[in-house]
């Protein structure tokens, strides 16, 4: 599928992403994986506070949008990266 192509795709750019395109590729992934964030909110210490937050933030996407969204967001950095 587009979705698992993608997950290869985004392991051949040339540099890191930005930290925001970062969390957009991580909260879309995870709505497509695993629905709705769950769990308690990290405290304001934790890192992971914003991977949490980013999740959060699209709860009730659709797994397909999900899964389009990510893709896009793939897509887009590869052309950035000259793809």
């Amino acid at each position: 599928s587009a979705f698992e192509q993608a997950q290869k795709d985004v392991n051949t750019l040339s540099r890191k992403p930005e930290n925001a395109d970062l969390l957009d590729l991580y909260k879309y992934f995870k709505q497509a994986t695993a629905g709705d964030v769950s769990g308690d909110r990290p405290g304001m210490m934790n890192c992971g506070r914003f991977k949490y937050d980013a999740w959060a933030a699209i709860k009730g996407m659709s797994k397909a949008d999900a899964e389009a969204a990510y893709v896009a967001k793939v897509q887009s950095l590869l052309k950035a990266d000259g793809k």
